[in-house]
């Protein structure tokens, strides 16, 4: 879980650079702080299972173990990248991960979500789908129409609600009545708790307890895993929505320090370990900005490849 918290960190840090540099363009939306709930909830998952993600899905697709390779070629826009340099940062997508984006409507994933879910119930696979979705996405109807339906239709569906505070610039006591998610998921019949979306092992642990009770047959289950990003929306984001004090506060709780001092305190060999793994993930990130910078582009005779007409079927 450290590695797989430290390559997040790490990749996400060179987007960063990389975007400062023109090198990645249009919108990118940063995972920093928020990596102990991508990691803690895929350690519960299967290769089986599904994983419907949001626009700020970088770190979800690294824990789910999508190459940084692919994943970085996308964000270049580059033939090679895991969704053909069509999607970019906000459109990652990987069938044989099981990985289903990448949306940059909010909610949108959520009603694409419960189609997965129903699939595998009304095939008898015993499989679970995992929707991640922000604090303003619980604000939009497909939010409460996927809930409601779910639960009716006891369908095997992980509503992973990453809430960190802030939908865009907007603070959640400034669009909610109601700030406990949780609470208002239940009222929906459905299993629901908070969880302290910082601590990546307490992650870990709900969220196998709440799929071992989808696999069950239980229904949909929710988390609210409360979070915090440490950096702004987007970069394009002046971020003059909250204090530099309110931001230093959640830093003192950063999921990879946390964990580090609580593998200390267990007395495992962590410094020895984070040499080797910091080395590791600094080569795989090197080498997947060089081979994004030698990539192709796709050939413009394949641009309307995958473009689909309602009234003729595929173009091309």
């Amino acid at each position: 879980m450290l590695e797989s918290l430290l390559r997040i960190r790490r990749f996400e840090e060179r987007c960063v650079e990389l975007y400062s540099a023109a090198k990645i363009r249009g919108f990118v939306h940063l995972y920093i702080g928020e990596e102990a709930v991508a990691v803690g909830i895929n350690q519960a998952l299967t290769s089986e299972d599904a994983v419907v993600s949001t626009y700020r899905e970088h770190g979800h697709a690294l824990a789910r173990g999508i190459a940084a390779e692919a994943v970085m070629a996308e964000m270049y826009g580059k033939a090679t990248g895991c969704s053909g340099g069509r999607g970019g940062s906000m459109h990652l997508f990987d069938a044989s991960r099981r990985f289903y984006g990448g949306s940059a409507i909010v909610a949108g994933g959520l009603p694409l979500a419960a189609g997965l879910a129903l699939a595998d119930r009304m095939r008898g696979q015993n499989r679970v789908t995992c929707c991640f979705f922000g604090d303003g996405a619980f604000a939009e109807g497909e939010f409460h129409e996927t809930a409601n339906l779910a639960a009716l239709w006891n369908l095997p569906l992980l509503l992973a609600c990453e809430n960190n505070l802030y939908a865009m610039g907007t603070a959640l006591t400034r669009e909610h009545a109601q700030t406990d998610l949780a609470m208002r998921a239940a009222s929906y019949g459905m299993p629901a708790w908070a969880v302290d979306g910082m601590d990546v092992e307490a992650v870990e642990q709900a969220s196998r307890r709440a799929v071992e009770g989808i696999r069950t047959g239980t229904g949909p289950h929710f988390l609210e895993l409360r979070t915090y990003r440490f950096r702004a929306h987007s970069m394009y984001d002046p971020d003059r929505y909250r204090g530099k004090a309110e931001i230093e506060q959640w830093k003192d709780r950063d999921p990879v320090n946390r964990l580090m001092e609580r593998m200390r305190e267990n007395g495992e060999p962590v410094d020895e370990e984070l040499a080797r793994i910091e080395q590791k993930i600094t080569e795989e990130i090197d080498h997947a900005v060089e081979a994004a910078e030698k990539a192709p582009e796709e050939p413009v005779e394949n641009l309307l490849r995958h473009v689909t007409s309602a009234s003729t079927g595929p173009v091309s």
